[in-house]
């Protein structure tokens, strides 16, 4: 079963034979359907069945000289409309099967991110036709989780929001300069760091780390495409799964700049979801690449 699953509302199934037959039924269904003949014996194919707008389980294959379809893999998507990062993104095929990663150098997050290629079909459609050059232009990210908290706003000035703003801006600035090199970008971010560790050492004796911190996303586990995070939340809208009735919470959240997607069955975050509140809890990084023409 995929661990995931249950974050598009199949929280109820968790037998191998159950999922197998939901997934038969699924690919009856789909709404879309992709085939690509990658050589003379091999082809993939992927069937995308849609459970609430923008939200669904994609089964993806092999259709064999008969016309059946043989399952390989599946995994559960969400789509966000909003545009996460104009950064540069390099996109690399996975070892085990036809699925791609994305790698984005965004300066926002102080690391570089990893996410889970949605659209892998239409990248694998460009690949082949040879001699038509054609780059990523954005990245529209979304997250799945199955464990997540709603945590209260941290209390603040608008002179305070207006100073953060000034302070990201000159940050990423720095970080961009010391990626090309600069020395003195270099060492003023490291004293920077040192002076932020000082002044989180001095408040955590006094104060409860979540006051503190404000957002955060940072790498979580062994797997390179799940984070840990804490973001604000911007906008709550609530899906239903048309199969089984369940409800899953599709939260626009904000998180160190960036705006992306989560999606949570309901069942599964603890707290009422608002905008203005903050979402923590640990996600599975999806994103849908926009390429040129």
């Amino acid at each position: 079963m995929h661990k995931f699953l249950r974050a598009v509302g199949f929280s109820q199934f968790t037998r191998k034979r159950d999922i197998e037959r939901l997934l038969r039924e699924l690919a009856k269904n789909a709404v879309s359907r992709k085939h690509i003949q990658l050589d003379m014996e091999s082809n993939v194919c992927e069937f995308r069945a849609e459970l609430a707008p923008d939200m669904g389980v994609a089964i993806v294959g092999e259709m064999d000289d008969d016309g059946e379809f043989h399952e390989e893999f599946y995994y559960p998507y969400l789509i966000s409309r909003d545009v996460t990062s104009y950064a540069e993104c390099s996109i690399q095929r996975h070892a085990e099967k036809e699925t791609f990663a994305g790698l984005l150098d965004e300066y926002h997050v102080g690391i570089s991110l990893i996410f889970y290629m949605t659209n892998s079909m239409e990248y694998r459609e460009r690949l082949m036709k040879r001699g038509r050059k054609f780059y990523p232009l954005s990245a529209s990210l979304t997250g799945l989780s199955v464990s997540g908290k709603v945590l209260l706003p941290i209390k603040k000035t608008a002179k305070q929001i207006e100073m953060a703003k000034v302070t990201a801006k000159n940050r990423d600035s720095l970080l961009e300069a010391a990626k090309n090199g600069d020395p003195d970008a270099m060492e003023t971010l490291t004293i920077e760091d040192m002076d932020l560790y000082s002044q989180i050492s001095r408040r955590v004796m006094k104060e409860d780390i979540y006051s503190i911190i404000e957002t955060c996303f940072m790498p979580s586990g062994i797997e390179c495409d799940q984070y840990s995070m804490i973001g604000d939340i911007k906008k709550v809208d609530v899906l239903e799964n048309s199969c089984t009735g369940e409800k899953v919470y599709n939260l626009t959240v904000e998180c160190n700049d960036l705006i992306f997607h989560v999606g949570i069955n309901q069942a599964d975050l603890l707290g009422e979801p608002a905008p203005g509140r903050r979402f923590k809890g640990k996600v599975w990084m999806q994103g849908n690449v926009s390429f040129s023409a």
